[in-house]
């Protein structure tokens, strides 16, 4: 993921996208518990990536709320922080969690919420 982001010319979304798309394995993983998961790393624009995570479970991801002492339910949290958009498509067979850094303008740019 990092190598198709250097590639693209788009190495400033490189770390961001590193903690998205282990916060997606990572729920995917623990939730899913199934025996494989497919990632996926696209480019649907010059300036955007299309990070992913297939698995065989139809249950949508949920955001948790963590307490300071929690070591778990940040992830989803991190992921909307990061991400320009995100989502659950639901397939025939399982789902697709999904997150796009980037836009249209500058390469590598994130645009983010005002907090």
């Amino acid at each position: 993921m990092r190598t198709s982001c250097r590639a693209w010319g788009l190495h400033t979304l490189a770390a961001d996208a590193a903690v998205i798309i282990t916060e997606l394995v990572a729920n995917s993983v623990r939730h899913a518990r199934r025996e494989s998961i497919r990632v996926t790393v696209e480019r649907p624009a010059q300036c955007r990536v299309r990070l992913g995570v297939v698995d065989f479970s139809k249950a949508r991801p949920v955001r948790g709320t963590a307490g300071p002492e929690d070591e778990a339910g940040r992830g989803l949290v991190l992921v909307e922080a990061l991400a320009a958009e995100w989502g659950t498509e639901l397939l025939p067979w399982g789902k697709r969690v999904w997150a796009e850094l980037g836009d249209a303008g500058t390469p590598g740019e994130t645009p983010r919420p005002a907090m």
